[in-house]
């Protein structure tokens, strides 16, 4: 091979099976184009309850073929990419740049100081260069626990990261050594910036005598006056902090509950930014973002595994995936406002020469004015630079903010999984945790920053469709609610919405349904789930629709009117031991009353009552039984359906015993609610 000759760092393949995917996509689009038909050809006459009804399905059924459509379109083309970390080292060597790693945390109850500390132990442990690594954490609690702790992983990393490279220890992050209590430091009053590790101190090194990564705490500044914009100004501060102090080429932020579970992730995704050919035109590079508690059937559909192997690869090949807060490399100049240009190169020995000479305690007090609350004061920071700020989903936005500056990004998904996080172990945490992600996204969508206008000649469209199908998870909630509360209703009232089962009208309803939910199996499947795990998946779909979606509606409006203001809500990392117990034994937590749980269990209890109804007229009169299967036969199976898929509900409303079933006042109003409905349905 000639010694010039240009050799990739990284491959990009198609992923398997797309012309299946493209048939049964054309034969489902084929089933959705006869319903719309058969919805016009045989649109209600009947009373006005009839007509508004069938209406009312018909924009259902509309909305749900345009949303099918949207995540069709994402995944029409879907790309893998495979990363030579081998090549990176034979042709790099050690002139590999800089990498500043951001660790956010803001409240020690909810992330327990001893989980942030192993993320930081594991950031530090990278197989990577240790004095071109440097940590930052930004503790927005201000939490002496969370700076203690810190203190101690800084002595306890001399011993950690020796142990971590001779053993090759993966994962890296040492949760037995926090079991054990440790006696407090005598600290008082401690500065707003730390350096913990200097790693420019040639007296900075581990038992065997290695440097040791930079370590950095930061406690921001904050003053009622002043809006510290939660995890995106944490993000800004750090990006300004460690500009004096290391500023790396490449930054890495993971959420305090994500250790490393990869120890060469930064490789994986430096075979992106380094390569000669197209690596400088990647702003980031972003991993999946997986769980390490997750129970074998995924009782609360928290893996996102279809999403993350099929539906973010489709993004890739569109121009990239967008920024999901954790778990990503980012280039250090499109992360600040840097447009991309084609002329634009990667140069090593510039971007290498980053050490600073200032002493540590001279850099500290800089950067106490670079992370106080007045600096952003009339300048471009979360408009233009560094992370956008006004948003719950600050990652999102922020993502594209750069793609629309002409950068490209990459999903990075290595056979070792980069990242384990924390997922919800109740169905509370689980549901409050969509409700701020969709009402973020649906913020996205009503603002200057709609994809489809923001990014117009920008980035691709099947770039912007992509982002929509996303921002408007939201807009779900209504055409759900009407199809699980409607068609029970009309059952009882004797209102048809469907064709007959003789009729052969009801086959592209029966192709549609089936092969889409059979569809989703497979694919679940092939990505390493279990049948149960498609069936929990889908039920929280259920749940999330009917209740995370249209409570972030109700306060996305509210806020458009100025009744609501923007907060952020943090979803707690621990839990009691019962509740712990329960969530390994698959059972859904429920325990506390909620205006989510009141809706859930009403719509339960209603799809009870009117399966009941029709299977007393089916039994009761015989002579009419055949007729009523014939004529209602989709909607009672609709109806069952609903049923079975609200099991764990009613064993939480009517017999478990435990602490983790539904509070007896969610329990009597939805009956209330629910007999309430059925009763007006009636007349």
């Amino acid at each position: 091979m000639a010694e010039n000759e240009y050799v990739p760092l990284f491959e990009t393949r198609q992923v398997k099976g797309p012309i299946l995917f493209r048939c049964i996509a054309a034969s489902i689009l084929l089933g959705i184009c006869l319903i719309v038909m058969y919805r016009i050809r045989y649109f209600s006459i009947g009373g006005k309850a009839e007509r508004w009804t069938w209406i009312g399905l018909f924009l259902s059924e509309l909305w749900f073929s345009f949303y099918w459509l949207l995540t069709t379109v994402c995944r029409w083309n879907a790309v893998i990419r495979i990363p030579f970390i081998h090549r990176l080292s034979q042709r790099f060597g050690k002139e590999l740049p800089g990498i500043d790693i951001f660790v956010c945390t803001a409240d020690p109850l909810l992330e327990p100081p001893s989980m942030v500390v192993n993320t930081v132990l594991s950031m530090m442990a990278y197989d990577y260069p240790p004095e071109k690594l440097s940590v930052y954490l930004s503790d927005d609690g201000g939490s002496n626990l969370t700076f203690y702790a810190m203190l101690e992983a800084a002595n306890f990393s001399k011993t950690w990261l020796p142990f971590c490279k001779k053993f090759k220890v993966e994962p890296m992050s040492p949760e037995a050594y926090f079991r054990t209590a440790s006696e407090p430091l005598n600290v008082e009053e401690w500065p707003s910036v730390k350096i913990l590790i200097d790693g420019r101190d040639t007296n900075a090194v581990d038992i065997e005598g290695n440097p040791l990564p930079t370590l950095v705490y930061l406690a921001r500044e904050k003053r009622p006056q002043y809006h510290h914009h939660f995890k995106a100004g944490a993000m800004n501060a750090l990006i300004r902090i460690s500009s004096r102090i290391s500023n790396a080429p490449i930054i890495l932020n993971v959420d305090c509950d994500m250790y490393s579970n990869n120890s060469e992730s930064i490789k994986y995704s430096l075979c992106i930014f380094m390569d000669e050919e197209k690596g400088d035109e990647f702003g980031y590079v972003q991993f999946p973002q997986s769980f390490d508690n997750l129970t074998k059937n995924d009782i609360y559909g928290c893996s996102f595994r279809v999403i993350q192997k099929l539906e973010v690869k489709g993004l890739d090949a569109n121009g990239g995936p967008c920024f999901i807060g954790t778990g990503c490399f980012h280039r250090r100049e499109a992360l600040c406002g840097k447009k991309y240009e084609k002329n634009f190169r990667f140069d090593l020995k510039k971007l290498n020469n980053t050490k600073v000479n200032e002493r540590a305690s001279l850099l500290e007090e800089i950067c106490k004015v670079l992370a106080s609350c007045t600096f952003e004061h009339n300048t471009t920071w979360g408009k233009e630079m560094g992370l956008i700020y006004g948003f719950p989903v600050e990652d999102i936005v922020t993502g594209l903010s750069v793609q629309c500056r002409g950068w490209k990004s990459v999903f990075l998904d290595p056979e070792r999984d980069g990242f384990f996080g924390v997922a919800p172990i109740t169905l509370l945490q689980l549901l409050v945790q969509h409700k701020r992600w969709t009402e973020g996204h649906l913020q996205v969508f009503l603002s200057k920053y709609c994809p489809l206008l923001y990014g117009y000649k920008k980035i691709p469209l099947k770039l912007r469709l992509a982002y929509c199908a996303y921002n408007l998870w939201a807009a779900n909630c209504l055409a759900t609610l009407y199809y699980v509360v409607v068609p029970c209703l009309c059952l009882l009232k004797g209102i048809k919405l469907f064709p007959k089962i003789s009729s052969p009208w009801v086959l592209p309803f029966a192709y549609v349904a089936f092969s889409h939910h059979a569809y989703s199996l497979g694919e679940l499947l092939w990505c390493g789930g279990t049948f149960l795990g498609w069936c929990n998946d889908q039920r929280m779909w259920l749940f999330k629709r009917t209740t995370s979606y249209l409570f972030a509606s109700l306060e996305t409006i509210l806020k458009l009117l100025g009744y609501s203001q923007l907060a952020f809500v943090i979803t707690t990392k621990v839990a009691d031991e019962d509740v712990s117990k329960r969530y390994d034994q698959e059972m859904i937590e429920f325990g506390v009353a909620s205006p989510m749980f009141n809706i859930l269990a009403t719509l339960a209890i209603l799809n009870l009552l009117g399966s009941f109804g029709t299977m007393k007229k089916v039994t009761m009169h015989a002579d009419k039984g055949f007729k009523v299967l014939d004529q209602f036969g989709l909607q009672i199976l609709l109806c069952l359906v609903l049923v079975t898929m609200n099991l764990p509900v009613y064993q939480a409303l009517f017999f478990r015993m435990d602490k983790g079933k539904m509070p007896s006042s969610v329990t009597y109003k939805s009956i209330i609610f629910a007999l309430l409905a059925c009763t007006l349905s009636v007349y």
